[in-house]
């Protein structure tokens, strides 16, 4: 490695103590060898909230912390910020209610260097409360990985991700400001970079760890994510397709959708089979919405009920 090879870690906030355990936890990681790593705070908030809990941390951080105020409400607007303020060579994204692991930079770099990928993506591990339902806990409903399509991965997330920002299919790349409350803008990003000619890899020891808090361990919380996921990526498919194309994409979504609610019909007496065919039904129901142009619904600017 270059000894002026340079990382930045964006971490998009809004109102969220727990950002303190993410710090704490960068902190920690093993910093790769013959690199300079610095922190970009992007706080998402109408009022500059979380400059205290920065500026309380800087003395103790073993690397440079840029605090970004960036309102409002909208992810997109913290998500550009930070590249928009980055001069590194890769940015890394984690999110501002996990905690990486102490090798999670050192392996998301070592799968960029092996791959040559302009994005590197890595696992996120979901961890219950005590009032979780026993089937989420069972079929661990939170966590994230990358979906492979045909032995590629053709999309990605934000909440673990490393980014070679002088690749080509990210010169000049931004976050939609439309998608910026509803979500989905992740999605859009990454699908648009591989859409580009990008290469987009994963980094399987590259863990980061995310408490799942009450307000999110639910079924209608889960139902709502999983619907708006299947907006995004109808709308995605819009945007490829017209007349006949369409047509034949709202025809598929609506079968699966069909499958998936038969299928969790009959896997009733076993709950984790069928809230997965259930959830898995309603984000083919949000692809049926994305392709007529439905608006999407909003997730992002309300702040959820703190982790305990």
């Amino acid at each position: 490695m270059s000894e002026k090879l340079r990382i930045d870690i964006g971490i998009c906030t809004f109102r969220r103590p727990e950002l303190a355990e993410t710090l704490r936890s960068l902190a920690a990681i093993k910093q790769p060898s013959a690199a300079l790593v610095a922190v970009i705070v992007a706080d998402n908030d109408v009022t500059p909230s979380a400059r205290a809990l920065v500026e309380t941390f800087r003395p103790s951080l073993p690397f440079e912390i840029t605090y970004l105020h960036c309102p409002a409400s909208n992810i997109s607007i913290a998500r550009n910020a930070c590249l928009d303020n980055s001069t590194a060579d890769f940015l890394a994204f984690i999110d501002d209610d996990e905690t990486a692991s102490p090798e999670w930079l050192t392996r998301l770099l070592e799968a960029a260097g092996s791959t040559g990928a302009d994005a590197v993506l890595g696992p996120v591990r979901a961890h219950y409360g005590r009032s979780a339902p026993n089937w989420m806990r069972r079929g661990d409903f939170h966590s994230t990985l990358p979906v492979w399509a045909g032995g590629d991965i053709r999309t990605g997330y934000t909440c673990n991700a490393l980014l070679k920002l002088k690749a080509p299919s990210l010169d000049g790349r931004r976050f939609k400001l439309a998608l910026g409350r509803s979500g989905g803008e992740d999605t859009d990003f990454f699908t648009g970079m591989h859409r580009s000619g990008g290469r987009i890899a994963f980094a399987p020891e590259a863990w980061v760890h995310e408490p799942v808090p009450e307000a999110r361990a639910s079924l209608s919380w889960l139902a709502k994510r999983r619907f708006r996921s299947g907006q995004t990526h109808g709308r995605l498919l819009a945007e490829k397709a017209n007349g006949f194309g369409q047509l034949r994409d709202l025809a598929l979504a609506a079968a699966k959708f069909s499958y998936c609610a038969l299928a969790a019909a009959v896997t009733f007496p076993a709950p984790v089979q069928r809230y997965r065919y259930a959830l898995r039904g309603l984000l083919h129901a949000g692809v049926v919405s994305g392709l007529l142009g439905h608006e999407a619904i909003e997730q992002y600017g309300v702040r959820e009920a703190p982790s305990r």
